[in-house]
């Protein structure tokens, strides 16, 4: 009688995480993210998309709270988003004020560059060429020190903000064209990766609400405009994709029971608080998830 000898061998996996974004309803990334840094959990490659790539960014510079402290302080300043900054900047949200003013290493608020810079996790940003409506990926590299641009594009929402340039095109939004980048993090070689939502899992967007914004941007930007309205398919086809890779162990899903009445860019200090602690409260589930192993079964 032959017997088996079984090797188990644990994979050399590589794991990402993508933060979708979501304006104010992306503390709840935060909380995440947070709670990631209490545990001393780290990714091999992260990329983040609007807001989840600012969250990324303090992520892997290690710096604690300074996000939360983005949603909950400084975006009560006029100087952060208001009319007037529409009427005199034709942006209603600052972007040099919150990727500058604040952020720079002489702000308010700096982010710890020498940190991010050394930290080996591989990092790529989400932004939309404005006038090809497609996305295009940023690294690392194209964010130097006080320089980051890339973070303003990726958050340049059409129309509340004028499209934003880096080197010699002109760039929106990246949830635009690549709402949930998973894809991206397959092509660069992620085994697992974890998923940050601002909506409910199971929640699918509306592709009505894209249709009077994407009409004027098309005035000015066609394929941009063409791209927006079909935003909500392709963010409800990358949520099935991801739901099924999820029942697969290859995505963890981690998202809000409920958003309350969060909008894009709602200032409720109550839902901005509850957003961060359902964040906080998703690191259980995603050790969870980290722990589970992959085996070959070797005969």
């Amino acid at each position: 009688m032959c017997l088996s000898v079984f090797l188990f061998i644990i994979e050399n996996m590589k794991w990402g995480i993508i933060d979708v974004g979501g304006g104010m309803r992306d503390i709840f990334g935060t909380g995440v993210l947070d709670a990631c840094l209490e545990k001393q959990i780290q990714f091999d490659y992260a990329i983040g998309v609007s807001a989840g790539s600012a969250n990324l960014a303090s992520f892997l510079s290690c710096q604690k709270g300074r996000n939360k402290r983005f949603y909950t302080q400084y975006a009560k300043r006029k100087e952060y988003m208001s009319l007037s900054n529409w009427i005199h900047k034709k942006n209603y949200l600052d972007l040099d004020y919150i990727y500058g003013t604040l952020a720079n290493s002489n702000g308010e608020d700096p982010m710890d560059y020498e940190t991010f810079a050394k930290d080996p996790t591989e990092f790529e940003v989400v932004c939309t060429d404005a006038s090809t409506g497609k996305p295009v990926y940023f690294s690392k590299e194209d964010m130097p020190l006080d320089q980051y641009d890339i973070l303003k594009a990726s958050s340049c929402m059409p129309i509340v903000c004028q499209p934003y340039p880096i080197y010699d095109a002109l760039y929106f939004d990246g949830g635009i064209s690549d709402p949930i980048p998973v894809g991206r993090a397959l092509q660069k070689g992620c085994d697992k990766v974890v998923v940050i939502l601002t909506r409910p899992k199971e929640e699918k967007r509306n592709p009505k609400k894209d249709n009077l914004t994407s009409k004027i941007l098309r005035k000015t930007y066609r394929n941009s405009g063409n791209s927006l309205s079909q935003r909500a398919y392709v963010y409800n086809e990358s949520l099935e994709r991801i739901q099924e890779m999820e029942k697969e162990n290859k995505v963890c899903i981690l998202a809000p029971d409920t958003i309350g009445n969060m909008k894009t860019l709602t200032m409720d200090e109550n839902c901005l608080e509850d957003l961060y602690q359902q964040g906080q409260k998703q690191i259980q589930k995603l050790m969870e998830f980290m722990q589970r192993k992959t085996f070959h079964i070797v005969t």
